[in-house]
């Protein structure tokens, strides 16, 4: 399906019936990232799952896309299908965007699962290696993806899921320089989300890979201490829906049930 916004168009898919829940992927991924586990969250759900803005068939509408412009442009899909309250998980920087959406739109977001993603931003340090990051896309950009890529799993795991990792590789391949600078630049300006995150009113979980280098699991259980926010670990790295699929199913079913 296709929603024309901001002389762009929106790439999206929704499957299913019942009460909404939207999938949100994250950076150098597409829905595509959603198939294999569509089937099952569309058993009992209408799944909505958006190409985000400079990723999949979704265009660039500027150099920089933040994650409210991202949010915004997911809050005109949902508008169009009419969805007033909505259960969202997200994928990395689709957790970003979740949290944007959150804080941009009270009430819209009923539930969140945070799916090897934060709500915390972005260090100094990180910062630097993003915007570096975006200076090299400017003149060696496969070479750069394709080396930042792996460090996105377990060490054990780009051989033990080659294929997977080949597949979700060639989709990040396809991302335009442009909407890799755009995201690039946008996750770098987000803020700090903790208190949206503590004001959803539905259930709010984070599920992390033990061996996620993006994503601090130890310093996430502090911060959501004495919280009602729960954290699931899961035994490998930041792409959960390759490396933990059933075990990842089997939480994402509870997020989704409960």
């Amino acid at each position: 399906m296709i929603l024309h916004y901001k002389n762009s168009e929106i790439h999206f898919n929704v499957k299913g019936e019942g009460k909404p829940l939207l999938l949100l992927h994250g950076f150098l991924e597409s829905k595509e990232m959603w198939e294999k586990l569509m089937p099952l969250f569309s058993a009992k759900s209408k799944v909505i799952s958006i190409d985000l803005l400079g990723h999949g068939k979704t265009d660039s509408i500027g150099y920089i896309h933040t994650m409210e412009d991202m949010a915004r442009c997911v809050f005109a899909v949902l508008k169009h299908l009419k969805v007033k309250s909505v259960k969202v998980i997200g994928h990395s920087m689709g957790g970003y965007v979740a949290l944007a959406l959150a804080d941009l739109y009270p009430n819209l977001v009923s539930d969140l699962c945070l799916m090897n993603s934060t709500f915390e931003d972005d260090s100094e340090e990180r910062k630097k290696l993003r915007l570096r990051a975006v200076e090299m896309a400017r003149t060696n950009y496969e070479r750069l993806v394709r080396t930042s890529f792996t460090s996105l799993f377990a060490p054990e795991s780009k051989e033990r899921f080659k294929s997977k990792y080949n597949d979700a590789l060639k989709v990040a391949l396809k991302t335009p320089v442009q909407g890799y600078i755009a995201a690039q630049r946008g996750m770098a300006q987000r803020n700090r989300r903790l208190t949206v995150f503590k004001d959803i009113q539905g259930k709010k979980e984070i599920l992390i890979g033990k061996k996620d280098n993006l994503v601090n699991s130890e310093a996430l259980s502090k911060l959501i201490k004495n919280t009602p926010i729960e954290l699931v670990e899961l035994s490998e790295g930041h792409m959960s829906h390759i490396e933990n699929k059933s075990d990842l199913s089997y939480f994402l079913l509870r997020f989704i049930e409960k």
